[in-house]
């Protein structure tokens, strides 16, 4: 019977140890140049050392020009290969896995990054407060550069010591930008029919292929939907994940929604009574995925029970459980679940809900949408610079306290960026 302990051999010949995957998260650990740091190497090597048998970086951007936050590594003809080898080396200790998650901010560049940023068409985010600039409609030979520089970066990926990649098309990012009718209005061979709007994704996926072999790994992170009117559907998602499977991805990783709808997050969603009995955000999308492919597939979000856990992998639901937020605190968790030392990750998310004063889940201010995951989100990333630094995470700290902390470190971030 499959469970968390058991092996993976994925369809490239690459095996995974066991079934837990620390999923994609962005860390903001960069130097002023985009390239990687010391602190990356402490922070992989924890991951490392912790027991999951696949470990996905944060989102590595492939265009300095669009990021999602000062602090991304970025491959832009910044230099860094040795210090994206010295990360690899750190992050591939005790047997595992490091595939590096290659993205491009597009329209979701905050403006104080580019205040015009890019995408499929001049389709704004509609979030209030001015984040985000309105987006430049890529010509169709910017979209050919895109394509070359997702290639390169597998290529350095690659050569650096990273077992594969992922390609983040999910969450409103780039490529996840192209797939939606609401985003993509385009009117060329790159817009209209999902055919089209696939296009981009699949072509990046067959270069990859070409240039870095058969042996090499190719992920893809796909929303299951962008849960808006008329955007992407499930139905649409299914026949991408067939195009995958076609095109020779080896792990699929299930998620949804964008910055204007965070799924992601476990919100935004009126889950199924059936779903959250079995804990995860995308198990219902991951089933019938599953009846329609043979691509292994890889679920994040929601996990929290060692029994939850076990079941989805010996039902057949799915193949990879991803671990996101609680990893930003418990770096040794896989080894403890798999060692039965615990039964299961703490939901550090209950907590946070619980603030003080006018942070309490109850205040008007926590009903903003979207505020409840800023604060949380902040306070998340600030345990990441933590243990870059080599000190030890801080479950204790305030909401509030983190808010403080993220927003300075990324002024800082901002600051140090070189032009």
């Amino acid at each position: 019977m499959t469970d968390i302990s058991s092996s993976l051999t994925l369809p490239c010949g690459i095996r995974l140890k066991n079934r837990i995957a620390k999923a994609a998260l962005t860390e903001g650990l960069s130097d002023g140049m985009n390239r990687a740091t010391e602190s990356h190497q402490r922070l992989y090597r924890a991951w490392a050392e912790g027991g999951a048998g696949l470990v996905i970086t944060g989102n590595v951007q492939v265009d300095r020009r669009y990021l999602e936050r000062p602090g991304n590594v970025a491959i832009d003809k910044n230099g860094g290969e040795s210090e994206l080898r010295a990360m690899a080396t750190a992050g591939t200790e005790n047997d595992t896995q490091l595939w590096m998650q290659l993205s491009h901010a597009g329209r979701q560049t905050i403006r104080y990054i580019n205040a015009e940023p890019v995408g499929p068409s001049a389709v704004p985010v509609k979030l209030p407060g001015g984040a985000f600039g309105k987006p430049r409609p890529l010509t169709e030979t910017e979209i050919e550069e895109v394509i070359s520089r997702f290639v390169n970066g597998a290529q350095v990926a690659q050569a650096t010591g990273f077992g594969g990649i992922q390609l983040h098309s999910a969450h409103g990012y780039l490529l996840s930008e192209f797939l939606s009718p609401v985003v993509n209005q385009r009117k060329d061979q790159w817009g209209g029919a999902l055919e089209n709007r696939a296009r981009l994704l699949l072509t990046i996926v067959a270069r990859i292929r070409e240039a870095c072999g058969s042996h090499f790994g190719i992920s893809v992170k796909l929303n299951s939907a962008d849960f808006q009117k008329g955007g992407f559907s499930e139905a649409e998602s299914m026949q991408v994940a067939k195009w995958l499977e076609d095109a020779g991805v080896d792990l699929l990783e299930v998620s949804g929604g964008t910055y204007e709808q965070l799924s992601f997050f476990g919100t935004e969603q009126k889950k199924a009574e059936s779903t959250l009995a079995r804990e995860a955000y995308f198990l219902e999308y991951a089933e019938q995925v599953r009846r329609h492919t043979k691509i292994p597939l890889m679920v994040t979000g929601g996990f929290r029970s060692l029994i939850g856990m076990n079941r989805s992998l010996a039902e057949g639901e799915l193949d990879v459980v991803g671990l996101g937020r609680p990893m930003c605190v418990d770096t040794a968790l896989p080894r403890d679940l798999l060692e039965g030392r615990i039964s299961g990750a703490t939901r550090y998310e209950d907590r946070l809900r619980i603030g003080p004063g006018f942070l309490s889940p109850a205040s008007k201010i926590n009903r903003i949408k979207n505020f409840n995951h800023m604060y949380a989100q902040g306070w998340y990333c600030v345990q990441l610079l933590r243990l870059g630094a080599g000190l030890p995470a801080n479950p204790q700290m305030s909401i509030f306290s983190g808010m403080i902390r993220y927003l300075t470190s990324e002024m800082h971030a901002l600051r140090a960026l070189e032009r």
